[in-house]
C-alpha cells in the first residue's frame, strides 16, 4: 500500500500476466502518468485507468457487433480508437495487436482478421484484468 502522498507505481502483479504471457501494463507508460500528477493529489492515474477501462468495454462491444455483422468501417475505427488509448496506459502488446488488425484490414487480408481479432479479444481481457488489479491496489 502506497501512502497518500506518493503516486503509486505499478506493482508486478498488476503488471504480470501469470505464466510466459509477459508484461501485460507497462512501467514506464505507469510512470510517465504518474509525473503528470506527482503528488497524486489530482488522482490522475485512477481517473485515467477507470475511463480506460469503462471505453475498453464499450470499445470491445462495438468490436463484437462488428465482427458479426463484418462491418469493416467499425472495425478499423475500432482497432484505430483502441489501439492509442491502450497505448497510453501502456496496454503494448494490445496496441501492437490493434495496429496488426487495422493494417490486415486497410491491406485486405481478411482472411487473417479472425485471429487477430481473437488475439486482441484475449489480450483485451488481460489487460482489463491488470488496470482493475492495479486500480483496486491505488
Amino acid at each position: 500500500m502506497t501512502d497518500r502522498h506518493t503516486p503509486p507505481t505499478a506493482s508486478a502483479d498488476a503488471t504480470m500476466s501469470p505464466g510466459a504471457a509477459g508484461l501485460v501494463l507497462d512501467a514506464q507508460a505507469l510512470a510517465n502518468l504518474n509525473q503528470l500528477d506527482p503528488t497524486g493529489a489530482n488522482k490522475l492515474l485512477p481517473r485515467v485507468l477507470a475511463t480506460y477501462r469503462s471505453s475498453l468495454a464499450r470499445l470491445l462491444n462495438q468490436l463484437a457487433a462488428a465482427r458479426l455483422s463484418f462491418d469493416p468501417a467499425v472495425l478499423k475505427l475500432v482497432t484505430h480508437t483502441l489501439k492509442s488509448s491502450s497505448a497510453s496506459i501502456g496496454a503494448l502488446g494490445l496496441a501492437a495487436m490493434c495496429a496488426a488488425a487495422e493494417q490486415a484490414l486497410r491491406d485486405g487480408r481478411l482472411e487473417s482478421l479472425t485471429p487477430l481479432l481473437d488475439d486482441l479479444e484475449a489480450e483485451a481481457a488481460r489487460v482489463d484484468a491488470a488496470v482493475n488489479a492495479l486500480l483496486s491496489s491505488l
